[in-house]
């Protein structure tokens, strides 16, 4: 019995390891409780059981949910072309002493001439393109005092060895919203998205530190 314990212990270990961890800047938030007033007995209305027959179901309270669809496509590209070249040119005469040259006093010629030519060719072209489709369901954590939302969500999918997560917050407009309660990615204000991953599958796409290290500003070579 007690060698199988420790089996146990390391089993449940791993098991916990394959759940998704939650970030709690991401987590969603409970609307405040409102304070129903007091009923009164034998009245046809009553507070707590209204209904609106003309507003829309779209998010606008805290707590509210909201889908967002997200169509972020980037594309970046950068070129450079440089031709750069300088030419210089110097010459110097030997002066005269009392009107003789100085190749007849000292047997040569003291006239000297200097040139120098320098060339520098350089060019450099980066491409960089990033496409992320998908839809996330967010909830509203607060209402701004002009009635923008400010919403955060998070989304934890296990596939297979490993663990993905979506990530976004951000700030929206209620007019933006369209009667299926979703909203474009493309209309979030400082919108915040990480797509990120853990398990077997992300850690096998990362650089290990050792190679991180000679990748650095810190190896001089």
């Amino acid at each position: 019995m007690i060698r199988i314990l420790p089996f146990i212990l390391m089993t449940g270990i791993l098991g916990c390891e394959t759940l998704p961890r939650r970030d709690p800047y991401f987590a969603p938030v409970q609307p405040v409780q409102l304070k129903l007033p007091q009923q009164n007995n034998g009245a046809i209305f009553q507070a707590d059981s209204d209904m609106r027959l003309f507003e829309d179901h779209s998010a606008k309270r805290v707590g509210d949910i909201l889908t967002v669809t997200l169509t972020e496509r980037t594309q970046a590209k950068k070129q450079s072309d440089l031709d750069a070249s300088k030419d210089n040119s110097i010459s110097a005469t030997a002066p005269t002493l009392w009107g003789v040259a100085s190749k007849s006093l000292l047997g040569h010629d003291l006239e000297t001439t200097m040139s120098s030519s320098h060339t520098f060719e350089g060019e450099g072209e980066a491409n960089q393109s990033n496409s992320l489709t998908g839809d996330i369901t967010v909830t509203v954590v607060s209402v701004l005092p002009n009635g923008n939302l400010r919403i955060r969500g998070e989304k934890r999918v296990t596939l297979n060895d490993g663990n993905e997560y979506i990530r976004l917050a951000g700030i929206v407009r209620p007019q933006d919203i369209d009667q299926a309660n979703t909203i474009p990615s493309t209309k979030v204000a400082d919108a915040t998205i990480m797509y990120t991953g853990d398990g077997v599958m992300a850690n096998a796409s990362k650089q290990g530190w050792f190679a991180r290290f000679f990748m650095s500003p810190l190896f001089p070579f």
